[in-house]
């Protein structure tokens, strides 16, 4: 039997992600000329695969008797995809999951391994499995875990990490000059200005941006006319916001390619590698840091970070965030106000970034707020913020202890 096109979509996308492509990005291509529903579904299948791969490697094994890592990336995929729609989705018939994870073996060219994948997911139940390990359970890897037991206890780490399990839901932002347009939208405003939650639909025609994202940009308490300088800028959803609230944004990014597709009207644009000395004279009265990370606060979207990201990793991008928070404190105006952000958990990547940075400046530069956003407890995507600000040289001296305290 001929293979769906949205479970042929799903495993050459899964074998692209396995060797380094990005889910969202490949589903976007290999899913244009599909149908909304095909596209659904093969959406369905890669993220659920990507969010579950622990477990249902794990039940591979249970069922085959054999380890995973002997196995075919091709065979691994098909069992995987079979083994999720048998296990999850309720709506899949158990003969179509089997029959195409079969039929997908075949169009690898990996035909003498069709029977191995036919026996294995026959056997395959509803049976509830007693689950060996945490990691396992939660569909994590142990470090990671690990990582945020000590920042959110047990409990805390279990939360988060089974709220990256879920979908998650979809935020826009939306200017004040477009909000006349939501009518055509089923959409409903959050407690933070123009960001709404899509509660139907695709949302087509509206900009995507993550509500924790659109938390950042009102920490600069931005007014009319202030300078910005936007460090790491595109693909420029923080920029646009900046310009509604009037602030005179420089966006400044490493990369030419994404500066030049930013579409933010009104902002200079300047390519430059944030984390070496700024090729700017200027002083700034706020600076927006939002520092490339690992992105483990966004699991829940991009599942396929956690089983690639490494600890070696976090200190490549801790090294990376310090250069770049140490090069735009440089540039803060006295009375200046600077926020650092990330979309990581990690504390290598946000507030030791921090304490490291400010312990090379004189005191006139103060922590004054930091700001979590936890999956599990608030809606969305992970972040952290911090709120630097630069005192000026009149302040009184018992007025920068009581910013420090």
């Amino acid at each position: 039997m001929p293979v769906s096109p949205s479970r042929r979509v799903a495993f050459d996308v899964l074998r692209k992600v396995a060797r380094g492509g990005n889910a969202s990005d490949l589903l976007r291509i290999h899913s244009a000329n599909l149908s909304s529903r095909d596209a659904g579904l093969a959406s369905e299948l890669v993220f659920g695969v990507l969010r579950y791969q622990a477990q249902l490697d794990f039940l591979i094994q249970y069922y085959s008797g054999r380890d995973t890592g002997g196995l075919d990336l091709e065979v691994l995929i098909a069992l995987r995809l079979g083994m999720y729609q048998m296990r999850h989705l309720e709506r899949i018939p158990r003969h179509a999951a089997v029959a195409e994870s079969v039929d997908l073996v075949k169009r690898a060219h990996k035909r003498s391994a069709a029977g191995f994948v036919n026996a294995v997911l026959r056997k395959v139940d509803d049976v509830a499995v007693m689950w060996p390990s945490w990691e396992i359970a939660l569909s994590c890897p142990a470090w990671l875990l690990e990582n945020w037991k000590r920042m959110f206890g047990r409990e805390g780490a279990a939360r988060v990490a089974r709220a990256f399990l879920r979908k998650p839901e979809t935020y826009v932002w939306v200017p004040a000059s477009r909000r006349g347009e939501l009518r055509k939208y089923d959409v409903e405003a959050t407690e933070v200005p123009g960001c709404y939650r899509v509660i139907s639909g695709n949302a087509d025609g509206l900009q995507r941006q993550d509500i924790g994202s659109q938390t950042i940009v009102p920490l600069l308490e931005l007014e009319p006319g202030q300078q910005l300088l936007d460090l790491c800028a595109a693909p420029g959803n923080k920029t646009a916001q900046a310009v509604e609230r009037g602030a005179r944004a420089i966006a400044v990014d490493s990369s030419f390619d994404r500066l030049a597709a930013m579409n933010v009207p009104g902002a200079e644009r300047v390519a430059a590698d944030g984390s070496r000395p700024l090729p700017l004279c200027t002083e700034f009265e706020r600076i927006l840091v939002d520092a490339p990370c690992s992105g483990t606060g966004t699991l829940g979207r991009n599942p396929e970070i956690k089983w690639r990201l490494q600890p070696s990793d976090l200190e490549r991008h801790h090294a990376r965030q310090v250069a770049l928070l140490e090069n735009a404190l440089d540039r803060l105006a006295p009375g200046g106000q600077l926020v650092y952000s990330t979309c990581s958990l990690e504390y290598e990547e946000n507030e030791q970034v921090v304490e490291e940075a400010l312990s090379r400046r004189p005191p006139e530069f103060v922590l004054a707020d930091q700001e979590r956003r936890i999956p599990g407890v608030d809606p969305g995507d992970g972040f952290y913020a911090a709120v630097i600000v630069r005192l000026r040289a009149s302040y009184p001296q018992e007025r920068i202890h009581d910013a420090e305290d």
